[in-house]
């Protein structure tokens, strides 16, 4: 019984530590510009904008909903949960209106798509030398 409540507790805590873990928005140096509103970056990563203000086509990476990083971009930027997101952005490429992001099992990937995607822009838990962007002036969420 002692073990099945420290294995809950360790999940419980886990998933508590994870929610504190801040989000870095990172792009290409192509397309993205350096600083970014809010507002204006979460209708970017809902596909509500495609294009950055050089003509350039946005690409959008993220984390995999069911990492610690793709659970807290679900509920900070997009207000949802991993399975809503999945299921918005399943509803919008099945619509036709938007490509689909691309989902990432670790931050490296992820880093490494964006470096080398022009117009790429992500959510990580990092930013790895890569070019942050800053969101209302802050560099993480």
């Amino acid at each position: 019984m002692r073990y099945k409540l420290l294995i809950v507790f360790l999940f419980i805590f886990s998933r508590s530590m994870a929610q504190d873990l801040p989000l870095t928005v990172i792009s290409n140096a192509k397309g993205a510009p350096a600083e970014i509103k809010m507002g204006v970056l979460k209708s970017i990563l809902k596909g509500e904008r495609q294009r950055w203000p050089d003509g350039t086509k946005v690409v959008i990476a993220l984390m995999k909903t069911n990492t610690p990083a793709g659970s807290i971009t679900s509920k900070k930027i997009y207000n949802m949960t991993g399975d809503e997101l999945n299921k918005f952005w399943l509803a919008l490429v099945f619509q036709g209106k938007v490509s689909a992001p691309s989902f990432f099992n670790s931050v490296s990937d992820l880093e490494s798509f964006v470096a080398h995607t022009p117009g790429a822009i992500g959510v990580t838990t990092t930013s790895a030398g890569l070019r942050a962007i800053l969101v209302d002036g802050r560099t993480s969420l």
